[in-house]
C-alpha cells in the first residue's frame, strides 16, 4: 500500500501532460495531420522501456520507480513532440483563464455527456471484472480475459481506431457546413472499409485462436491451461469485433453533429443488456461458455450498440445507402467464410500443436497468417469486391471512389 501511494505520487503528473497530449492531438487533427500525433505513444513506450535498463534503472531505489519514472518522462515527450507542429499550424500559447468564451462553453456542453460514457465504459469493465472472477470460474479468468482482450485491441487499435480518428475531422467540416449527404456517405464508406478488415480478422481470431495465443504469450508462466483460458475468451471476443469496430466509427458521426447525449443513452442500455447477459450464461450456461461468458455477453452488447446507433442515425439524417452496405458485408462474409474454411483445414494439415520449438511455431502461425490473406484477397478479387480497390487506394493515397461520392484518403 505505501509503495502504490508513492508510485501514484511520482507518475500523478502524467494525467496533466497525457490531457495536454491528447487535446494537441485533436487540434492536429483538425488540421488532418495525423502521423505525428498517432505516432506520440511510441515516445512513451521508448521512455518506459529505457527505464527498464539497468544503467537508467541503478539511479532509482527500485524497478518500480524507475518504470513510473519513464511512464512520466513518456508523457512529457507526448506533448512536446507535438508543440513545434502546433507552433507551424499557428498556435500562440498564450496562457490565460477564462470560463465566459463561447468555445469553452460549448465544450464543456458537449464534454458532460462524454463524462458520463467514459463512467460508462468504467463500470462495464468493472461488470465483467465481478463476473470474471466469480467462485465457479476457473483460476486466471481475468487474466485470461484481460489477455484476449489485448489481442482484440491489436486490430481495433492497428485500423478501425485509426479510421475512426482520421474520419471524424472530416465529418465535423461536413456537419458544420449542413452537408449531410456527404456526412453520410463518408460513414458508409468508413463503415464497409472497417468491415471489409474486420470480419475476416474477426474469422481469423475465431479460428486460429490457439495458434495465436501460443505464438503471442506461452512463454514462462503462461502455460497450455493458460492459453485454453484465454483462447475461450478470444472466441467469444471476436465474435463482436465487427460490431465493436463500426461503432468506433458510428459514435464519431454523433459526435461530429454535436451530438453527445445519444452514444451514451444507448451505451447506458447496452450496459445493462451486458449485465443481463452475463447472469444469464453465468447461471445458465456456464457449462458451455465457462470463462467466455462476459466476453460473449460484451459481443451481444457491442451488437445492440451498433445496429441502435446506425438506426437511429438513419432515421435523423435520411438514408445512408443500406442496401449496398449489406451487399458488401454479403460479399466480405462469403469470402471470409472460405478463407475461414481454409484456415481450418490449414491448422488442422499444419498440426501446429504437435510443433513444440517456438521457431517452427512462429513459421507455421506466419505461414497460416500469410496464406490467410492472400486466399481472402484473391477471393475480393475475384468477386469484384469494391473495398479492395478502395483499401489499396487509400494505402497509397490515391483518391478512391465511395459508392456514389468520393474520398481523398
Amino acid at each position: 500500500m505505501a509503495q502504490a501511494i508513492e508510485l501514484n505520487r511520482i507518475v500523478f503528473p502524467y494525467l496533466f501532460f497525457v490531457a495536454l497530449a491528447a487535446l494537441a492531438m485533436g487540434i492536429l487533427n483538425c488540421f488532418h495531420v495525423f502521423g505525428l500525433p498517432a505516432a506520440t505513444p511510441v515516445c512513451l513506450n521508448l521512455a518506459t522501456i529505457l527505464f527498464t535498463f539497468v544503467v537508467v534503472r541503478s539511479h532509482f531505489k527500485d524497478s518500480a520507480t524507475a518504470i513510473v519514472v519513464g511512464v512520466l518522462v513518456g508523457g512529457v515527450l507526448q506533448f512536446l513532440i507535438q508543440v513545434p507542429l502546433l507552433v507551424q499550424k499557428g498556435m500562440k500559447f498564450n496562457f490565460g483563464l477564462s470560463f465566459s468564451h463561447p468555445g469553452i462553453r460549448n465544450v464543456a456542453r458537449l464534454m458532460i455527456p462524454r463524462l458520463f460514457g467514459i463512467g460508462i465504459g468504467q463500470i462495464n469493465l468493472f461488470v465483467d471484472t465481478r463476473f470474471a472472477t466469480a467462485t465457479v470460474m476457473p483460476i486466471g479468468s481475468l487474466a485470461a480475459l484481460t489477455v484476449a482482450d489485448r489481442v482484440m485491441e491489436l486490430v481495433l487499435g492497428g485500423y478501425a481506431i485509426a479510421v475512426a480518428t482520421a474520419i471524424l475531422p472530416m465529418m465535423s467540416h461536413q456537419a458544420a457546413a449542413k452537408d449531410y449527404e456527404s456526412l453520410k456517405k463518408t460513414l458508409a464508406f468508413s463503415v464497409r472499409i472497417v468491415a471489409f478488415i474486420t470480419i475476416p480478422a474477426a474469422l481469423g481470431l475465431m479460428i486460429l485462436r490457439e495458434p495465436i495465443i501460443r505464438v503471442l504469450f506461452q512463454h514462462g508462466q503462461f502455460v497450455a491451461e493458460s492459453t485454453r483460458l484465454t483462447a475461450r475468451a478470444l472466441l467469444y471476443y471476436a465474435v463482436g469485433l465487427p460490431a465493436l469496430a463500426t461503432v468506433k466509427l458510428v459514435v464519431p458521426a454523433f459526435y461530429s453533429t454535436g451530438d453527445t447525449k445519444t452514444p451514451v443513452i444507448v451505451a447506458s442500455i447496452s450496459l445493462g443488456i451486458n449485465v443481463l447477459l452475463n447472469i444469464i450464461f453465468l447461471q445458465f450456461f456456464f457449462k458451455r461458455v465457462q470463462n467466455g461468458g462476459p466476453a460473449l455477453a460484451t459481443a451481444i452488447a457491442c451488437f445492440f450498440d451498433f445496429f441502435a446507433l446506425f438506426i437511429i442515425f438513419r432515421l435523423r439524417y435520411g438514408a445512408m445507402g443500406t442496401m449496398e452496405i449489406l451487399r458488401s458485408f454479403g460479399k466480405t462474409s462469403l469470402c471470409a467464410s472460405i478463407m475461414g474454411v481454409g484456415c481450418w483445414f490449414g491448422n488442422y494439415y499444419t498440426a501446429f500443436t504437435i510443433h513444440s520449438r517456438f521457431l517452427v511455431q512462429l513459421v507455421v502461425f506466419a505461414a497460416l497468417i500469410i496464406g490467410a490473406t492472400a486466399v481472402y484477397l484473391a477471393l475480393a478479387w475475384l468477386f469484384r469486391c469494391h473495398e479492395i480497390e478502395e483499401v489499396y487506394g487509400i494505402a497509397t493515397r490515391r483518391t478512391v471512389g465511395a459508392g456514389n461520392g468520393y474520398v481523398e484518403p
